[in-house]
């Protein structure tokens, strides 16, 4: 009995350890099928949030939501990664991860058209395309994809529960057998229930463990949440920072730009006065040298104003050399003195048919990038020449500098919506996809060849155009010509005392009779007053009441005088409706412009007439 009580416990000894032993195995699997579900329902959560985040940006195209949209969806594409690591061990979860990857790649560039077209301002185009993705073969791919992978590990984890159940029953019976003979042995009882306790106790004290794990998860979950909002605070006040700093370094320059044209004009008066008071013969040469002063003045003016604008696409034919032959100063100021420019324009004359601001705008972009890369000094070639590609005719602008250069796959994603290599805080990501989106609207391409080392070269290829727009005949007829105009009776509103004093004098030495009127509000009486009027010349911002609404405003009796606006702010003369079709002409201007708005705003005085503006 003694041989048989120990063979017994024994065997109850060994049948109970491989019990606990396949019972670790399988709460270790069942945690393995648990945290691979959990992830793919995690992925899942992701991509909807990125998708809603793309979906946000599109309706209010808040570029931080657009940002949110990328770093979400670059987030999937991780986890897609960690659960093909936790799957490795399961041939038939790869193959699915695999369809995965593939529906995740399609709709990865669904959603990028999507963003590039919200980037872009086609709000319009970029909402109809998203409704367009909901219905998305991608997506459906992607949800069944991930729904299949959570029934396979839910599948697999309900075999591997009733493999375990199945071998904890064949243990249990072979302990019962056991059992059976070990009753007549009261040491092999003992041991049987101090076993028992054991078990009970490890896991009674694994589930305190998983509830304490389980509490100190949610205090890093608020912990976290706290970080990110801190994060995002001192982010904003970066931004601030850098916002301030820039728009110093930009006054500082234009400070110094204006402060040398200044002192021509100044220096070239005070030696015309000098010259009228004794009687010198250079007084011409001084007057002209100042008037030429004033006029670089005025057009840097114009240039910084219309680059700085946010306004409607006008297509217009531009002849590409002397495009780029006129942002030499520009491209000089902004990229500094260690970049050395070079400008070869090849083209023989070939135009495009293009926004101009855009235009420059993409090509700024593209130079100041290529100082970036040569860390500020360095050679910059800017050459346009015609080419012949795809059976189509094209003006080839090509960008391209001495600096590091870029990998391939940078050079492959350059021209993603929010993807930049700059750190964070120097850059959005935006200018190289806005350039990207300007060509393909044009219906041309774009290339870029970079090695490390070596340096790089963008290429904008744009349609050319080879047919010159003609003025309609009888449009030319409604126009009247400077020397075609009489005496004019004009009035003059404009609030500030000096422009006004100048205005008329302008007007006097045309040979026109100008009344002056300060106050928009006085205009209705002096019109009754001093009719008949041919003309009104009127300021556009003034206080008490605008230019536009005081137009609008009048009597029906003056519904048929001409009207000319004239304004020193850029960005109203593109709003078409606010002048109800009347020509505006923009300060500064001379006398030859004053002339020629005058006679157009006589010949386009009509209430059809179309909208244009005099940039003297």
């Amino acid at each position: 009995m003694g041989v048989l009580g120990v063979g017994v416990l024994v065997a109850l000894i060994l049948t109970l350890g491989e019990a606990n032993k396949q019972r670790n195995r399988a709460v270790s699997l069942q945690s393995h099928s648990y945290d691979v579900m959990v992830l793919a329902g995690r992925l899942s959560g992701t991509i909807a949030r990125s998708e809603a985040s793309l979906g946000r940006y599109v309706i209010s195209g808040d570029q931080q939501l657009g940002q949110l949209y990328y770093e979400d969806w670059r987030r999937a594409g991780d986890q897609i990664s960690r659960l093909s690591k936790l799957t490795r061990d399961n041939e038939e979860q790869h193959v699915l991860i695999d369809k995965l990857r593939v529906a995740y790649r399609a709709r990865g560039e669904q959603l990028s058209l999507i963003a590039l077209s919200t980037n872009y301002g086609k709000n319009a185009q970029a909402l109809a395309r998203f409704y367009q993705a909901r219905e998305s073969r991608a997506l459906d791919d992607i949800n069944q994809a991930l729904d299949s992978i959570i029934a396979g590990e839910r599948s697999l984890l309900v075999r591997r529960t009733n493999a375990a159940m199945a071998l904890v029953d064949r243990s249990t019976r072979a302990a019962f057998v056991l059992s059976a003979f070990g009753v007549l042995l009261l040491i092999g009882a003992i041991a049987l229930g101090w076993l028992t306790v054991r078990a009970l106790t490890g896991r009674a004290r694994a589930q305190a463990e998983a509830d304490a794990q389980r509490a100190r998860a949610g205090e890093l979950a608020l912990a976290v949440a706290e970080a990110t909002e801190e994060l995002r605070s001192q982010e904003a006040r970066l931004r601030q920072a850098q916002k301030m700093d820039a728009i110093g370094q930009l006054t500082g320059g234009i400070a110094h730009d204006f402060n040398n044209m200044l002192a021509v004009v100044i220096g070239g008066l005070e030696l015309a006065q000098r010259g009228l008071a004794n009687g010198g013969g250079d007084v011409g040469r001084h007057v002209e040298s100042a008037r030429e002063g004033a006029t670089r003045a005025a057009e840097l003016t114009r240039r910084l104003l219309a680059f700085a604008r946010e306004g409607a696409i006008d297509p217009e034919l531009i002849e590409v050399g002397a495009l780029l032959s006129g942002m030499r100063d520009l491209l000089d100021r902004t990229l500094g003195d260690g970049i050395r420019i070079e400008i070869v324009a090849a083209a023989d004359g070939a135009c495009v048919r293009v926004d101009r601001v855009q235009l420059e705008n993409a090509i700024l972009n593209l130079a100041v990038n290529a100082r970036d890369a040569m860390d500020g000094r360095g050679t910059l070639t800017i050459t346009a020449k015609s080419g012949h590609a795809n059976g189509r005719d094209h003006v080839v602008i090509a960008v391209q500098d001495s600096g590091c250069g870029m990998a391939p796959e940078v050079a492959e994603r350059v021209f993603e919506p929010f993807f930049t290599t700059k750190p964070v805080g120097k850059g959005t990501g935006l200018g190289l996809s806005q350039v990207f989106s300007l060509v393909r609207q044009l219906d041309g391409e774009v290339a870029i060849d970079s090695t490390p080392g070596r340096g790089t070269v963008v290429r904008l290829m744009l349609p050319l155009e080879t047919v010159m727009l003609q003025q309609p005949a009888e449009d030319e007829a409604l126009i009247a010509t400077p020397q075609d105009l009489q005496s004019l009776r004009v009035l003059v509103v404009e609030d500030d005392p000096r422009v006004l004093a100048a205005t008329v004098g302008a007007l006097e030495e045309l040979g026109h009779r100008p009344i002056s009127c300060s106050d928009p509000l006085d205009a209705p009486s002096l019109l009754d007053r001093q009719a008949p009027i041919d003309l009104i010349l009127s300021d556009v911002l003034m206080p008490g009441q605008t230019g536009p609404e005081m137009i609008a405003a009048l009597d029906y009796r003056h519904a048929n005088v001409a009207v000319l606006f004239v304004t020193g702010f850029a960005g109203e003369t593109h709003d078409v409706a606010m002048f109800g079709g009347h020509h505006v002409l923009r300060k500064p201007f001379t006398l030859v412009g004053l002339e020629r708005a005058i006679a157009e705003a006589l010949g386009r005085s009509r209430p059809d007439a179309t909208h244009s503006i005099a940039a003297e």
